[in-house]
Protein backbone atom coordinates (compact mmCIF):
# COMPACT_ATOMS: atom_id res chain seq x y z
CA UNK A 1 0.00 0.00 0.00
CA UNK A 2 2.83 2.38 0.86
CA UNK A 3 4.45 1.80 -2.54
CA UNK A 4 1.16 2.30 -4.38
CA UNK A 5 0.36 5.51 -2.52
CA UNK A 6 3.94 6.78 -2.84
CA UNK A 7 3.52 6.54 -6.61
CA UNK A 8 0.24 8.44 -6.62
CA UNK A 9 -2.07 5.45 -6.70
CA UNK A 10 -4.93 4.42 -4.50
CA UNK A 11 -5.47 0.98 -3.10
CA UNK A 12 -7.33 -1.07 -0.58
CA UNK A 13 -5.69 -3.74 1.54
CA UNK A 14 -7.83 -6.48 3.05
CA UNK A 15 -5.98 -9.24 4.92
CA UNK A 16 -7.73 -12.57 4.62
CA UNK A 17 -7.37 -16.31 4.80
CA UNK A 18 -8.45 -17.55 1.36
CA UNK A 19 -9.66 -20.82 2.90
CA UNK A 20 -12.33 -18.89 4.82
CA UNK A 21 -15.51 -18.33 2.84
CA UNK A 22 -16.58 -15.67 5.33
CA UNK A 23 -13.32 -13.71 4.94
CA UNK A 24 -13.39 -13.93 1.13
CA UNK A 25 -16.99 -12.69 1.09
CA UNK A 26 -15.95 -9.84 3.38
CA UNK A 27 -13.07 -8.94 1.02
CA UNK A 28 -15.50 -8.69 -1.86
CA UNK A 29 -18.07 -6.63 0.04
CA UNK A 30 -15.42 -4.20 1.41
CA UNK A 31 -14.04 -3.74 -2.11
CA UNK A 32 -17.50 -3.26 -3.57
CA UNK A 33 -18.39 -0.78 -0.84
CA UNK A 34 -15.28 1.33 -1.52
CA UNK A 35 -15.17 1.19 -5.33
CA UNK A 36 -18.70 0.25 -6.38
CA UNK A 37 -17.42 -2.54 -8.65
CA UNK A 38 -14.90 -5.35 -8.92
CA UNK A 39 -12.99 -5.49 -12.19
CA UNK A 40 -10.23 -7.99 -11.53
CA UNK A 41 -9.40 -10.85 -9.20
CA UNK A 42 -5.86 -12.20 -9.06
CA UNK A 43 -5.63 -15.51 -7.21
CA UNK A 44 -2.01 -15.73 -6.13
CA UNK A 45 -2.15 -17.22 -2.63
CA UNK A 46 -0.16 -20.42 -2.37
CA UNK A 47 1.78 -22.61 0.02
CA UNK A 48 4.00 -25.66 -0.20
CA UNK A 49 4.37 -28.50 2.28
CA UNK A 50 6.63 -30.90 0.44
CA UNK A 51 7.05 -34.56 1.29
CA UNK A 52 7.33 -37.81 -0.61
CA UNK A 53 3.92 -39.44 -0.90
CA UNK A 54 4.93 -42.23 1.50
CA UNK A 55 5.68 -39.63 4.19
CA UNK A 56 3.07 -36.97 3.37
CA UNK A 57 0.56 -36.44 6.16
CA UNK A 58 -3.10 -35.86 5.63
CA UNK A 59 -2.64 -32.41 7.18
CA UNK A 60 0.06 -31.55 4.59
CA UNK A 61 -2.22 -32.71 1.79
CA UNK A 62 -5.28 -30.87 3.12
CA UNK A 63 -3.57 -27.56 3.87
CA UNK A 64 -2.01 -27.28 0.39
CA UNK A 65 -5.26 -28.26 -1.37
CA UNK A 66 -7.27 -25.90 0.84
CA UNK A 67 -5.10 -22.84 0.20
CA UNK A 68 -4.03 -23.47 -3.40
CA UNK A 69 -7.30 -24.79 -4.81
CA UNK A 70 -10.22 -24.23 -2.44
CA UNK A 71 -8.98 -20.70 -1.75
CA UNK A 72 -9.36 -19.87 -5.45
CA UNK A 73 -12.86 -21.38 -5.45
CA UNK A 74 -13.79 -19.23 -2.44
CA UNK A 75 -12.40 -16.01 -3.93
CA UNK A 76 -14.02 -16.60 -7.31
CA UNK A 77 -17.40 -17.27 -5.73
CA UNK A 78 -17.03 -14.12 -3.62
CA UNK A 79 -16.67 -11.83 -6.67
CA UNK A 80 -18.28 -13.60 -9.61
CA UNK A 81 -21.87 -12.48 -9.04
CA UNK A 82 -20.71 -8.86 -9.01
CA UNK A 83 -18.75 -9.38 -12.23
CA UNK A 84 -21.73 -11.09 -13.88
CA UNK A 85 -24.00 -8.18 -12.91
CA UNK A 86 -21.44 -5.72 -14.32
CA UNK A 87 -21.16 -7.74 -17.52
CA UNK A 88 -17.37 -7.64 -17.29
CA UNK A 89 -14.37 -8.68 -15.26
CA UNK A 90 -11.11 -10.56 -15.35
CA UNK A 91 -9.87 -13.42 -13.20
CA UNK A 92 -6.21 -14.47 -13.27
CA UNK A 93 -5.18 -17.67 -11.48
CA UNK A 94 -1.56 -18.42 -10.58
CA UNK A 95 -0.81 -22.07 -11.20
CA UNK A 96 2.66 -23.56 -11.71
CA UNK A 97 4.65 -25.56 -14.20
CA UNK A 98 4.48 -28.27 -11.51
CA UNK A 99 0.76 -28.55 -12.27
CA UNK A 100 1.69 -29.61 -15.80
CA UNK A 101 4.80 -31.75 -15.27
CA UNK A 102 4.65 -32.78 -11.60
CA UNK A 103 7.62 -32.72 -9.23
CA UNK A 104 9.10 -35.18 -6.74
CA UNK A 105 7.83 -34.54 -3.24
CA UNK A 106 5.01 -32.28 -4.37
CA UNK A 107 2.00 -34.53 -5.00
CA UNK A 108 -0.24 -32.15 -3.03
CA UNK A 109 1.07 -29.02 -4.77
CA UNK A 110 0.99 -30.62 -8.24
CA UNK A 111 -2.57 -31.84 -7.69
CA UNK A 112 -3.74 -28.40 -6.56
CA UNK A 113 -2.02 -26.56 -9.42
CA UNK A 114 -3.24 -29.07 -12.04
CA UNK A 115 -6.73 -28.73 -10.59
CA UNK A 116 -6.43 -24.98 -10.89
CA UNK A 117 -5.63 -25.29 -14.60
CA UNK A 118 -8.74 -27.43 -15.11
CA UNK A 119 -10.86 -25.10 -12.99
CA UNK A 120 -9.69 -22.10 -15.01
CA UNK A 121 -10.58 -23.75 -18.33
CA UNK A 122 -14.05 -24.53 -16.99
CA UNK A 123 -14.58 -21.04 -15.58
CA UNK A 124 -13.49 -19.50 -18.88
CA UNK A 125 -16.20 -21.51 -20.65
CA UNK A 126 -18.84 -20.67 -18.06
CA UNK A 127 -18.04 -16.99 -17.61
CA UNK A 128 -16.67 -15.89 -20.99
CA UNK A 129 -20.15 -15.50 -22.45
CA UNK A 130 -20.93 -13.18 -19.52
CA UNK A 131 -18.04 -10.84 -20.36
CA UNK A 132 -15.60 -12.24 -17.81
CA UNK A 133 -12.13 -13.34 -18.96
CA UNK A 134 -10.56 -16.14 -16.94
CA UNK A 135 -6.90 -17.04 -17.48
CA UNK A 136 -4.22 -19.05 -15.76
CA UNK A 137 -0.47 -18.53 -15.71
CA UNK A 138 1.89 -21.41 -14.96
CA UNK A 139 5.34 -19.97 -14.24
CA UNK A 140 8.43 -22.04 -13.66
CA UNK A 141 10.58 -21.85 -10.56
CA UNK A 142 10.76 -18.39 -8.98
CA UNK A 143 12.82 -17.50 -5.91
CA UNK A 144 10.35 -16.18 -3.33
CA UNK A 145 10.09 -16.29 0.46
CA UNK A 146 8.01 -19.47 -0.01
CA UNK A 147 11.04 -21.24 -1.53
CA UNK A 148 13.43 -20.22 1.26
CA UNK A 149 12.91 -23.55 3.04
CA UNK A 150 13.82 -25.60 -0.05
CA UNK A 151 17.17 -27.40 0.42
CA UNK A 152 20.13 -25.90 -1.46
CA UNK A 153 20.64 -29.11 -3.47
CA UNK A 154 17.08 -28.88 -4.81
CA UNK A 155 17.46 -25.14 -5.49
CA UNK A 156 20.56 -25.80 -7.58
CA UNK A 157 18.75 -28.51 -9.53
CA UNK A 158 15.82 -26.16 -10.17
CA UNK A 159 18.15 -23.36 -11.29
CA UNK A 160 19.77 -25.71 -13.82
CA UNK A 161 16.36 -26.63 -15.25
CA UNK A 162 15.15 -23.04 -15.45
Amino acid sequence: MEEIEKNGGEGLFVRLDATSREQTKNMASVTLEKYGRIDILINNAGIIQDALIVKMTEEQWDSVINVNLKGVFNCVQAVVETMINQGSGAIVNASSIVGIFGNVGQANYAAAKAGLIGMTKTLAKELGKKGIRVNVVAPGFIMTPMTSAVPEKILEMMKEKT
